[in-house]
């Protein structure tokens, strides 16, 4: 190709911009540090080396459904940011999963509440939100879908506007308040759930 958005002066503005920022420590110390954190740039790569790093999900806390559900109709949702867990239900009852995940870095950026799935998409492609971009006028205006793509691979869209359920290449966000206001999954987390899940799965956050 001839526009190759990655090797625009945008983009290299964008990541030498990206580069000046704090880091966020692989554990935070208390929750009060951890609301100190610095949100991670959607396109900052990672550093190099960096050991991957390990989640214990037994270490999670299971649901049952009934508490927030008055029936599983297209299968259920729920997101606990506090203890920063996916849980999803299938319809039948058959199913229960339970997701490590990345949730918004503070209560201003985090909607809580009732929506539900109305789209699903593979590959997504990313625009940064008007609010975003205000922060940050030196983000691209668009990413295409790839290994850079701060959506991963996957994406639910919710009927909130602009909030996902989606992947991510940057796994050190999971598990952390690391986002501006979406979910974040590992990528082959977020692939099991959108083959579950379904246009009009419920979701709730809490």
């Amino acid at each position: 190709m001839t526009n190759n958005p990655f090797k625009s002066p945008t983009r290299r503005g964008f990541l030498a911009g990206s580069a000046a920022l704090l880091g966020v420590p692989a554990v935070a110390a208390s929750e009060d540090q951890d609301t100190a954190e610095q949100a991670y740039d959607p396109l900052r790569p990672p550093p190099d080396p960096e050991p991957p790093v390990r989640h214990n999900i037994s270490s999670f806390k299971t649901q049952q459904w009934q508490p927030y559900f008055s029936d599983l109709h297209n299968g259920a949702i729920l997101v606990d940011t506090i203890s920063r867990a996916l849980h999803f239900w299938s319809e039948d009852q058959t199913i229960y999963k339970l997701y490590p995940c990345s949730v918004p870095l503070t209560d201003e950026l985090t909607r809580r509440g009732r929506t539900k799935v109305v789209q699903k998409v593979v590959g997504p492609s990313w625009r940064p939100t008007p609010s975003m971009k205000k922060r940050n006028p030196e983000w691209p205006d668009y990413i295409p879908p790839g290994p850079d793509n701060p959506l991963g691979t996957h994406a639910l869209y919710l009927s909130w506007q602009y909030y996902r359920i989606h992947g991510t290449h940057d796994t050190r966000k999971i598990g952390r308040r690391s986002s501006n206001g979406c979910i974040g999954l590992y990528n082959h987390h977020i692939e099991e759930l959108f083959g579950l899940t379904k246009v009009g799965t419920q979701v709730l956050l809490i």
